[in-house]
């Protein structure tokens, strides 16, 4: 029965092994070292036990043996100290105590650890084998070999000290109590602990595993010879920075101006002389404190191209203007060398003549009629210019035309009738007739009638009738004086008076009609002065 016992231990612990050696091999090839690995690693904490374990009962008949459990034990301290030989593995030395009112319960063990470093967390895992004593009270102390499996999660806070979150074992051991119970009852005389351990607390690291390899960078330019105008593309490469950081890139040049994006730069070399300039590239890792970043420089020839001066064309729109007008003016000006240019330098031979660039005005005021010259130099980023000039001619301004014709106020109506205040009595008939006859002897001309009407006038549309009701009279009244209605507009303003004015509108002009609104004709009517009287309605026949 023992023998089977420790097969299935040693079992146990060999498949535990290689589930964990299996799962660091795994997370080696995912894992990136933020930092450099501590030499050794001293855990310091608080440690909790459950024997889960039974032991005979002291003084009891070894023939007739009492079981009793051994209780969990709340009260303990961990301890342990690591030593790495790689970023992943390390050799361990580990020791524990738990004790309360029953007794206490020792290990001291010793074995390998694996850890996976992450950037703000370490998992580990150990296979140790060592000493594990216990000692109840009343029952002599016992020692016995066993393994501990387990693993636990390091939080990194700070290089120097981290905190372990928790950290979870199970031992295994066999202890011999052969003189308290008879060889009926193995389990009693050699019992079997399956203990669970948890732990939490403090991690000491010290010192590093290997001095951290120190990022370098790399430069290069393409092309790396130019000409004055022409861009430089520069590449920084970086070596031995965290692959899972985002680095930042600073770039300077000793000539051009740098456009950097991220790793890569383009250099301007517009107005440049011609000669050797180094660009430099500074690589800096935002998350590593110290040795996180790296330098390198490239070197680029800007070579100057054959200077040329700049050929220039200059026109006037319009080239013909009246004195005291003005002409636009607008050279164009390119270099054959693909340099800057620059216009300006603007004269005149008579006249005046102001702008900026390629554009300017020539003012003719004052100016005798003839031929003006007018003058623009070009010069490029190199000095050099071209000379160009253009002519306007200005003529004697033409006469003024005529004033355009307006349209007058002929006469006007009153309408002081208050019974039937619409009326065109005599007085206003003999006023229409002589607008009738402004008509006939212009018939190019038109009529516009504005209607008026005072304020505490109550009828509807009264302004409106006033005008209809004379241009009835103009185009169809006793007088038959007969206007073409067409040639008549109606209006109505806002004069506040009993009066109907009459405008004339020559051929060619219009009349501006301000503070008068159109008269809808369909709808407002001319009142005759004697309507028809309102027809009465028939009788409704008496009921039989």
């Amino acid at each position: 029965m023992s023998l089977c016992r420790t097969q299935r231990s040693v079992h146990l612990l060999c498949t535990g092994l290689s589930l964990m050696l299996a799962v660091i091999l795994t997370a080696t090839a995912l894992a990136a070292q933020d930092e450099p690995t501590p030499r050794a690693e001293i855990f310091t904490g608080y440690q909790w036990l459950d024997p889960n374990g039974h032991l005979p009962t002291p003084f009891q008949d070894p023939n007739n043996p009492v079981s009793v459990k051994v209780p969990s034990m709340p009260y303990g301290l961990g301890a342990s100290f690591t030593y790495n030989f790689h970023p992943i593995f390390g050799a361990e030395v580990d020791y524990g105590e738990n004790w309360d009112g029953g007794g206490t319960m020792t290990t001291a063990a010793v074995g390998p650890r694996f850890t996976w470093r992450s950037e703000g967390l370490n998992m580990f895992a150990h296979a140790l084998v060592g000493l594990n004593r216990i000692a109840p009270n009343n029952l002599k102390a016992d020692n016995a070999v066993g393994p501990i499996l387990g693993g636990g999660i390091d939080l990194k806070i700070w290089r120097p000290v981290s905190i372990r979150l928790i950290e979870a074992d199970y031992l295994w051991s066999q202890h011999h109590y052969t003189d308290l119970t008879s060889s009926a009852f193995p389990d009693l005389q050699r019992p079997v602990f399956k203990s669970t351990r948890l732990r939490a607390g403090l991690v000491w690291n010290i010192g590093s595993l290997a001095p951290a390899v120190p990022p370098t960078a790399s430069c290069s330019v393409q092309p790396g010879e130019v000409l004055v105008g022409e861009p430089v593309t520069a590449t920084a490469t970086g070596s031995n920075f965290n692959p899972k950081h985002t680095l930042n890139y600073s770039w300077s040049s000793t000539g051009g101006k740098v456009t950097s994006k991220a790793a890569s730069a383009t250099i301007d070399t517009n107005g440049l002389s011609g000669g050797s300039y180094t660009v430099t590239a500074h690589i800096s890792d935002p998350k590593m404190k110290k040795g996180g970043d790296a330098s390198c420089t490239a070197n680029f020839t800007v070579k100057e191209p054959p200077k040329n001066a700049p050929t220039m064309s200059c026109t006037a729109n319009p080239t013909t203007v009246q004195a005291g007008t003005s002409s636009n003016l607008s050279c164009t000006c390119t270099s054959p060398d693909s340099v800057p240019v620059t216009v300006g330098g603007w004269t005149a031979s008579a006249g005046t003549v102001s702008g900026t660039g390629n554009s300017a005005t020539l003012d003719t005021t004052g100016a005798p009629a003839g031929a003006i010259n007018v003058s623009a130099t070009c010069t490029d980023s190199r000095g050099l210019t071209a000379t160009t000039s253009t002519q306007v001619t200005v003529e004697n301004p033409p006469p003024p035309p005529p004033p355009p014709p307006q349209s007058s106020k002929l006469s006007e109506c009153d309408f002081p009738n208050k019974v039937k205040p619409w009326r065109v009595d005599n007085t206003c008939k003999a006023i229409l007739d002589d607008v009738a006859l402004r008509l006939q002897r212009d018939p190019e001309a038109k009529l516009v009638i504005v209607g008026n009407a005072e304020t505490t006038e109550k009828r509807k549309n009264l302004a409106a009738e006033r005008a209809v009701n004379s241009k009835a009279y103009l185009s169809g009244g006793e007088a038959k004086q007969a206007i073409d209605a067409s040639r008549i507009e109606t209006r109505t303003g806002n004069a506040g008076t009993r009066t109907a004015e009459y405008w004339v509108v020559p051929a060619g002009a219009s009349f501006t009609g301000e503070g008068t609104q159109p008269v809808d004709e369909n709808r407002v009517k001319a009142v005759p002065d004697h309507p028809a009287a309102p027809k009465k309605k028939a009788a409704k026949p008496k009921a039989q």
